[in-house]
């Protein structure tokens, strides 16, 4: 979870000197009242948009209590979904996307659905192989997580804007816990060469030159390079076995 930032735009303080005449120290003061003025107007015309952003984007949200799917028995709720929708749309953003758009909004929706099928039918084959999340490593994680925020207060707030409690919170951490334990001793990370790497190095190297910057040594990056692959290879494994798990698996969509 990323808090909202607000970028608040600061006047410049003008510095006059003391043996400036009254005149000049009255036109600065004017100009200073002018950009302060200027930036206010900037900072409420933004301050508009994000909340119009924020409505649009909590407009696509559904009833917590609504079935979204049924997969084998299992059903997923809306308060579920809701928590993946908010994560999709905030990386859209991230990445340029407006998950407020008809084509953004669709693509948010089909992808909280996938993750969520996706998820639930990996969490039932660890439920299977009896992985378990102890109350020491949820709350471990709960104690991490509230460390991001000032106060109590924002923390609650930020729940409230992904459309959860601290009980649906305990949940998924003890979920994602147990997928972790799951994914590492059944999707063990994937071997790496060093030819894949060079491969990869050479490709980040020449999309550097065509932006002039300079690009580090290999083996400055070769380490974060080598992970970015593992990880790239052991998601693929997963999305391969997810697609397993569905040819014997009952979903049923309801959105």
């Amino acid at each position: 979870m990323k808090k909202m930032m607000f970028i608040l735009l600061t006047g410049l303080m003008a510095v006059v000197l003391a043996a400036c005449g009254g005149n000049e120290k009255s036109k600065e003061a004017k100009n200073d009242d002018k950009a302060k003025t200027a930036e206010t107007d900037q900072q409420k015309e933004q301050q508009k948009k994000m909340g119009e952003m924020q409505k649009n984007l909590e407009a696509q949200q559904i009833d917590e209590n609504k079935t979204v799917a049924i997969v084998n028995d299992k059903k997923i709720l809306g308060s579920d979904y809701n928590s993946v929708l908010a994560s999709i749309q905030g990386q859209m953003q991230q990445m340029g996307q407006d998950p407020t758009s008809k084509e953004g909004a669709e693509q948010a929706k089909n992808q909280s659905i996938d993750s969520l099928v996706g998820q639930t039918l990996l969490l039932q084959e660890a439920d299977k192989k009896g992985y378990k999340a102890s109350e020491a490593a949820i709350k471990k994680q709960l104690d991490e997580m509230k460390k991001q925020f000032k106060t109590e207060k924002e923390f609650q707030a930020a729940l409230k804007k992904f459309g959860m409690d601290v009980k649906t919170l305990e949940t998924q951490i003890a979920d994602d816990i147990k997928l972790k334990q799951y994914v590492e001793k059944e999707v063990p990370a994937a071997k790496v060469t060093d030819e894949e790497i060079q491969k990869t190095y050479d490709q980040y190297a020449e999309q550097g030159k065509s932006t002039g910057k300079e690009f580090p040594k290999l083996e400055e990056v070769k380490p974060q390079i080598e992970q970015s692959l593992q990880q790239q290879k052991q998601q693929e494994k997963l999305a391969l076995q997810v697609e397993e798990l569905k040819k014997n698996a009952k979903i049923d969509i309801k959105i």
